[in-house]
Formats: structure tokens, C-alpha cells, sequence
């Protein structure tokens, strides 16, 4: 049993948990210090099978595990002490329950008789993260004979991080003294006689997928498929099975920017990306009402889209195993359990319908005069990052577009292609926090990455940057600096000064070249769109680099009222 470790019963405990995770499919684990956790921290270190990646700050480890697991959409590991330290986990708690990621919260707790007695460190843990997890238990304090109870409860909870829904399981884990490895000579002895089979026989943690044939409603009508907010294992499949719906129904595909669509744009026969300037004109908007909407993914972020199904009030199927209710339009909607991949059409195709038509017609409209704008634009206007980053990012990066102003961006100005870029991004509960925790995450062992993030989403989650030591991969964050939230400038608060610049749009006054300093990140200041691209073209092979872009938020915000404006004439 070179896995398990007999110095004393804390660590014998431990290192079966580790040991049985790692035979159920657990890979990574991230660590947080502390004292109540050490035996839970010892385990994972020494576990050759693990990786175990030590973060100081709870909040950044949380949505460094919450970045790993997107990507992998496999379980990761968090492990911290007990107090307020599991509380820092929230917010990714949160994330990780609203968009189906899987994790694995152990939170190290005194044991019953230092609770609720004024002992240091201890406050009721239970239920810490209430209806955000799929499960909550709180583990027996450690006995040899409940060992094979131990087994199969973290058996069943790593299965309850996948299925019957992706998300978070919460398990508390007090422990009694020592917390140390200290060796315990009525221990030691059972490294003889511990059963040799005692992991085999474990649950499957994948239960064998299905593939059923369905009759999907609405060919022959007016219909379009939405392609909303979508992170997926396999982003080709996926569009793949997308494509060939809207062949054998003869729908269009409005993809949204964070879909993966745009970015296997050869696939798709009806692929439709300016949705949202096409339906800012009125006359537009209501000849081109569907009848039926076919629903993949989150809902896109545009609130122009919403208004438009609002107003046409179309019978709406979704596609999505979650049992819980997707539809924030409460329109007529049917929910269809299943994942698209899971769906098997007929190979046929439909001739396009005079609605398609109309469809690509206003499409090509549209996404040429866009790209003509950018193209012979020169000035500092920040929508034409993301706009660059569509046209020059290498095949395949992982894209991390941080909330706000920059997901926007992408959803109107997003340039379709054959780049296979997959993006990905915390739109559960759409905050700012933890976004380059995040990144890091995501590019944390894989292929170079990078973020598009504003400057106060940047400054909310610093403590990423100490991360920097242990991360594993590359990483360039692409920084729109307009010194406050972009965002609220396209709302009717800007109007109102003040409060709007002090309590709204919040300058900060940051000098990001000597935050990187500090943190030994590598800086460049980006003077042209010349820059940019050349800057973008070869990522860097290990470490993190910051590109820093700047611009006028007053203007930025101008600019695309105008802009949108115009494109819907």
C-alpha cells in the first residue's frame, strides 16, 4: 500500500480519502495552509497519482480549481482549515453551482467538543454553502473500523459532483490531534495486515451515456436555433451536432460570441453573428419573428435578443440535462433532458426556406460593414480588442473573457472563423471576482491562454498573481485599462454626475507596469493595433505577461451607441 500512510490514525484516515478520490478519477487538488487541514495537505502532497497545488489565498485557490475543472470538467479537489477559510470559497461555490462545474469541497473542522465553546478557529461550518452544492455530509471523526465507511461516503461524493447534474459537494472533515504525522506505534503494525483489495470494486464514476433518436420540433416552420453561453469537453462534437440540426431543420444559427460556434464557422451552413445589430432595427426585427426557437446553452447576453423573443412569444424547446428551470423569459417553453450531442437526427438537409435566406442576406450586410469599420480603424477604441483577438489569436487558444464590458465586446463584434479558439468565462453568476484566478486555472498544464479582462476585474483578484510560482502553462492577459467600469457608461446611470464617476464607474488610478513588477509578471505597454497582433501571434511558452491596452471610457462608450446605431439602419 505505497498509497497510504500508517504513521498515525489522521494520516492513515487521509490518505485512504486521497487514495480512494484518486481511484474514483481525482487528478488535481488544490491546497490551502493550514493547521486543522495538515493531515488532509500531507496526504494529497505525497500522493504520486495527484497533483496537489498549494495557494495561499482561499478566494484565488477556489477559482483556480473552479478554472482547472472547466477545463478538464472533471472533479477538482479544495481543501482548506477550518474557520473562516471555507467561506472565502463562496463566490466560486457559487459559480461552480450556477454553471455546472465540479468540485470537491473538504474543509478540515475542530471536532464536536471544540465547537460552540469559544475554542480558537472554530465556527459552525454546517451547511456552509447552503442550496449552492448537489450534497452536503459531514464525515465521522476517524476510526480504524470506519474505514470502509469512509471509502464508500467519498465514493458517492465525488459521483455527486457529476451526476445526476454537475456542481459542488461539500464534505467537512473534523479532526482531532495530532494533526502532525507523528508517528503512533499502534498504528504502524497494520501496513501488514491492511486488506489488499480494500479499493477495489469501487462505483464507476461515469455511468454509460446514451444516445437516443428524437423527432426535433419545428421543421417546415420559421425557426432559429440559439446557440447561447456554452463551455463543453468536446467544443467540435458539439458543434458538429449543432450544424446538423440546423441543416435538417433549415434553422439559422444565431451563435453567440461565448459559444464555440464562431470559431468553427465552417461547420455551420446558417451561421448568423451580428443577431443583435441585425435586430436593433424595428421594421427588421418583426419580419424576421420566429414561430419556434430551439435553445442551446446559457441564454446569450444580448438584451436586444431577449426582447425580441419576448415580443414574438415562440414556442421554445432546450436542449439541457439540468433539472431546474433555464428560461428567465418564462415564455412557452419545453425543457428536453438531453445534451445535443446526445441527439441523434436524421442525416438529412432541408433546402433554405425565403426566411433563411433573409437571414444570410442581413448577416453578410452586417458583418461586412463591422469588419470594414475595424479594419480601417486606428484609434484606441477598446471594442476593437476583442475584435483583434478573433482574427489573430493562434489556432486553438483557450480565450478567458472576463465580465462587463468584455463578454459584450465578443457577443457584438466577435469575428466568425476556423480558428478553433474555445472560450471560456464565469457567466453563473456573471461577478468579477476571481476572474484571473480563473484564467490561471484554465491554462494551469495546457496549451498557451489567454484573458481579456478590464482593468477593475484585473484589480479585483491581484491575489491570482501569487499563483504565479506554482502555475504550470502560459498565460497573456490582454488588459483594457480605461480606468473604471466601462460598463456603466452604456447605462442610463452615466447620465447622472454625480454619483456616476465616484460610486459607478469607480477609478482606481493604478499603475499596472509596477503591479507586474511586484509580482514578477512580465509588462508591455501596447501603443498601436500593430502591436497587438504582432504581440498576440506567439504566446508565450510558460509564465504570465500582461499586455496593457489603453483607451477612454467616455469615448469607448460613445462610440459603440453610434456605432450599433448605425449598423441597425
Amino acid at each position: 500500500m505505497a498509497t497510504l500512510d500508517f504513521r498515525n490514525l489522521n494520516t492513515l484516515w487521509s490518505s485512504v480519502l486521497a487514495e480512494t478520490l484518486y481511484c474514483m478519477g481525482l487528478r488535481q487538488v488544490v491546497v490551502c495552509p493550514g493547521s486543522r487541514s495538515a493531515p488532509l495537505a500531507v496526504a494529497f502532497a505525497q500522493h504520486p497519482g495527484i497533483e496537489a497545488i498549494p495557494i495561499l489565498d482561499e478566494r484565488s485557490a477556489s477559482f483556480f480549481a473552479l478554472g482547472l475543472a472547466r477545463r478538464s470538467q472533471l472533479p477538482v479537489a479544495l481543501v482548506c482549515s477550518s474557520g473562516t477559510a471555507g467561506a472565502n470559497f463562496f463566490p466560486a461555490v457559487i459559480e461552480a453551482k450556477e454553471t455546472a462545474v465540479p468540485l470537491l469541497v473538504l474543509t478540515a473542522d475542530r471536532p464536536p467538543e471544540l465547537r460552540d465553546c469559544n475554542a480558537g478557529q472554530a465556527i459552525d461550518q454546517q451547511k456552509l454553502f447552503g442550496t449552492f452544492v448537489n450534497y452536503y455530509g459531514e464525515l465521522a471523526i476517524p476510526e480504524l473500523r470506519l474505514l470502509p465507511y469512509l471509502r464508500q461516503r467519498l465514493a458517492q461524493a465525488y459521483r455527486q459532483t457529476l451526476y445526476p447534474n454537475a456542481g459542488v459537494v461539500h464534505l467537512n472533515l473534523p479532526l482531532r490531534d495530532p494533526l502532525a504525522p507523528i508517528v503512533d506505534e499502534a498504528i504502524a503494525p497494520l501496513s501488514q495486515t491492511f486488506p489488499p483489495d480494500f479499493f477495489q470494486h469501487l462505483p464507476g464514476a461515469f455511468p454509460s451515456s446514451t444516445q437516443r433518436k428524437l423527432n426535433v420540433p419545428g421543421q417546415g416552420r420559421r425557426g432559429v436555433i440559439i446557440a447561447g453561453v456554452a463551455q463543453v469537453g468536446d467544443p467540435e462534437r458539439y458543434c458538429q451536432a449543432i450544424a446538423q440540426m440546423s441543416s435538417n431543420l433549415g434553422f439559422p444559427v444565431l451563435a453567440e460570441g461565448l459559444s464555440p460556434l464562431r470559431n468553427f464557422a465552417a461547420l455551420q451552413p446558417y451561421l448568423i453573428s451580428t443577431y443583435d445589430a441585425i435586430l436593433r432595427n424595428g421594421d427588421r426585427a418583426l419580419a424576421l419573428q420566429p414561430e419556434v426557437v430551439v435553445r442551446l446553452g446559457g441564454m446569450p447576453t444580448s438584451k436586444v435578443l431577449r426582447a425580441w423573443l419576448i415580443e414574438a412569444d415562440p414556442e421554445i424547446f432546450i436542449f439541457d440535462r439540468s433539472p431546474r428551470s433555464i428560461d428567465p423569459l418564462q415564455g412557452r417553453t419545453v425543457q428536453i433532458p438531453m445534451d445535443i450531442t446526445d441527439v441523434v437526427l436524421d442525416k438529412t438537409s432541408t433546402t433554405p426556406s425565403d426566411y433563411v435566406m433573409d437571414w444570410m442576406r442581413w448577416e453578410k450586410q452586417v458583418r461586412s460593414r463591422i469588419d470594414q469599420t475595424f479594419e480601417s480603424l486606428q484609434a484606441p477604441i477598446e471594442s476593437k480588442v476583442a475584435w483583434l483577438l478573433s482574427c489573430c489569436l493562434p489556432i486553438g487558444t483557450p480565450l478567458f473573457i472576463s465580465n462587463s464590458m468584455p463578454v459584450r465586446d465578443v457577443e457584438w463584434f466577435w469575428q466568425p472563423g476556423d480558428r478553433r479558439i474555445i472560450p471560456y468565462f464565469n457567466r453563473g453568476a456573471n461577478g468579477i471576482d476571481g476572474i484571473l484566478s480563473t484564467a490561471l486555472g484554465v491554462a494551469h498544464g495546457g496549451q498557451a491562454a489567454v484573458l481579456l479582462t478590464g482593468d477593475l476585474a484585473l484589480l479585483y483578484d491581484t491575489n491570482g498573481f501569487l499563483i504565479g510560482k506554482k502555475f504550470k502553462g502560459s498565460l497573456t492577459i490582454v488588459l483594457v485599462n480605461n480606468n473604471g467600469g466601462g460598463i456603466f457608461g452604456m447605462l442610463p446611470i452615466a447620465q447622472f454626475e454625480p454619483p456616476f464617476e465616484d460610486f459607478f464607474a469607480t477609478p482606481q488610478d493604478v499603475a499596472f507596469s509596477d503591479i507586474c513588477q511586484t509580482y514578477g509578471v512580465d509588462y508591455c505597454a501596447i501603443e498601436d493595433w500593430k502591436a497587438l497582433e504582432q504581440a498576440l501571434q506567439t504566446l508565450l511558452p510558460q509564465g504570465v505577461r500582461l499586455l496593457e491596452v489603453k483607451s477612454d471610457r467616455a469615448i469607448d462608450a460613445a462610440w459603440r451607441k453610434e456605432k450599433l446605431a448605425e449598423w441597425a439602419e
